[in-house]
């Protein structure tokens, strides 16, 4: 997605993507950034994969021990679990095996793009209801074999809080941006915050359709940027729970707005692993909701507009 119509913007590498922060009031941006930076320092140590210092490593190496964990870890389990019952399992943060034997074991920057080995399948079947969490000793324990990721989850955790921070600091419109999870607190432009939606997350060529929000959150979830090769096969980042395996593509990029970022993200992820039965899931959310199909169909739920072209002058 690409973001405009903002007197002030930064951006920065964060969590395996880019950050982008954009505020109404210049003068906001130091101290906006300082907030975003903070917040996004303490879901990584907390939550990422790919650190053998984080949480999240200490836990899935825990194998069926009963691990202490900090708030921050706590606060996106709970999320976490929760987005997981919202969706019926289709979004289920137990996959982290899953996406291991896929050869996302790695920040995507390094994985391999054309590895000739086979995928091997995971040692166990992702299943959320089989984490033992207890919120007020804060002690989590996971089956051997399983493996936690929050990657449908902990950026747009992160996105609605610092958002919501910098908007109370600075008492400015905020937009937070990352990699395509965006969150929005605080008094708008006048005009609103207008996005350009890319059917393959960058719209690097400028063009795009445009929504404008005002509030709440907006995510993009597709199967076309975060792809690589396994024994010839093409395999992407979101797995299908039910299988270990990555989603059956039918749906290039799914788009939502809903009241929070976290909510947002959850819809389209789950819409990407429903596949066709995602029109259904929307629709009975009431989610407003565009679908580019990857045969060139696109598909608009609960009052999403129609389309507009790259109109972003400010």
């Amino acid at each position: 997605m690409i973001t405009r119509n903002a007197p002030a913007r930064t951006s920065f590498a964060a969590l395996g993507t880019t950050a982008t922060l954009l505020v109404t009031d210049t003068a906001a941006l130091e101290a906006a950034r300082g907030l975003l930076a903070a917040e996004l320092a303490r879901v990584d140590e907390a939550c990422s994969r790919f650190r053998p210092d984080s949480e999240l490593s200490r836990v899935n190496a825990a194998e069926g021990a009963t691990t202490s964990v900090g708030v921050v870890f706590g606060e996106v389990l709970d999320v976490a679990l929760s987005v997981a019952a919202a969706t019926g399992g289709a979004v289920d943060p137990t996959v982290g095996a899953s996406l291991t034997a896929l050869g996302y074991d790695r920040s995507f920057p390094a994985v391999s793009r054309e590895d000739p080995r086979p995928v091997a399948p995971p040692p166990s079947r992702a299943d959320w209801r089989a984490v033992s969490w207890d919120p007020a000793t804060r002690a989590v324990r996971l089956p051997a074999g399983v493996a936690l990721d929050f990657g449908a989850t902990a950026k747009a955790f992160a996105a609605d809080r610092a958002a919501a921070a910098a908007a109370e600091a600075t008492g400015c419109g905020v937009l937070i941006n990352l990699g395509g999870d965006i969150a929005v607190a605080g008094r708008p432009p006048a005009r609103g915050w207008r996005v350009m939606l890319a059917d393959d997350h960058r719209a690097a060529d400028g063009t795009g359709p445009v929504i404008t929000i005002h509030g709440g959150g907006l995510a993009t979830s597709g199967t076309t940027v975060r792809t690589w090769r396994r024994a010839g096969r093409r395999v992407h980042h979101i797995v299908d729970p039910a299988t270990g395996d990555t989603a059956t593509p039918v749906w290039r990029t799914v788009s939502v707005v809903a009241a929070t970022c976290v909510e947002a993200n959850a819809a389209t992820t789950a819409a990407v692993v429903l596949g066709e039965r995602a029109l259904r899931f929307l629709g009975d959310s009431g989610l407003a909701a565009r679908l580019a199909g990857t045969d060139g169909r696109i598909t608009r739920l609960s009052g999403w507009p129609p389309d507009t072209p790259q109109q972003v002058a400010s």
